[in-house]
């Protein structure tokens, strides 16, 4: 008996209509320092808040694929999202230090219009967040290894990247000199 009052009681919920979702005000996501990429919400009173007269070195490992061509790499997305962060709590960009590598299924987003448009049909979508992260400091790099084992040829990496030795020298080496890895 019990067990049959259970059920109808989780039946009824999964039934019962969801409350409607609450409309956000103006400016509740906001992109602070990589203007139309990486939206964040400001919380002043979270915990842990960067100090803004700390450094923060961060290398990137990304190596997640976009779900489709036309969309922005979800890693270079948190990139940015990363530096909105950090500047949302004050924190100057120059006191940012961080270096995005490319390898693995997101290769891709280093390639150039030409070469993007050849293999998906579209232009880059990632190349304007690119440009935006290199405007406030950020390296963004693909490893030159992940480019040769996608048959891609080292011209078709677009000039506003850096051409990594690899990965694991660039990652390595960076976390050698003070850097935190974030996985993406």
């Amino acid at each position: 008996m019990r067990h049959s009052a259970a059920l109808i009681v989780l039946a009824t919920l999964v039934a019962a209509p969801a409350a409607p979702a609450a409309e956000e005000p103006p400016g509740f996501w906001t992109t602070p320092a990589i203007e139309g990429y990486g939206k964040i919400h400001p919380l002043p009173q979270g915990a842990y808040q960067p100090d803004p007269k700390q450094t923060y070195r961060i290398v990137f490992g990304m190596t997640a694929a976009s779900k489709s061509p036309e969309e922005v790499n979800p890693a270079i997305e948190r990139v940015a999202r990363t530096v909105n962060l950090y500047a949302s709590a004050g924190v100057p960009l120059n006191h940012l230090k961080f270096v995005a590598v490319a390898y693995g299924q997101a290769t891709a987003l280093a390639l150039n219009d030409a070469q993007y448009k050849a293999a998906y049909g579209v232009a880059n979508p990632n190349l304007p967040v690119i440009a935006r992260l290199r405007k406030a400091g950020v390296d963004v790099a693909v490893c030159g290894q992940a480019v040769a084992e996608h048959k891609y040829q080292y011209e078709w990496v677009d000039p506003s990247l850096t051409l990594a030795l690899s990965a694991i020298t660039t990652i390595t080496t960076l976390e050698h000199q003070g850097y935190n890895l974030m996985p993406l």
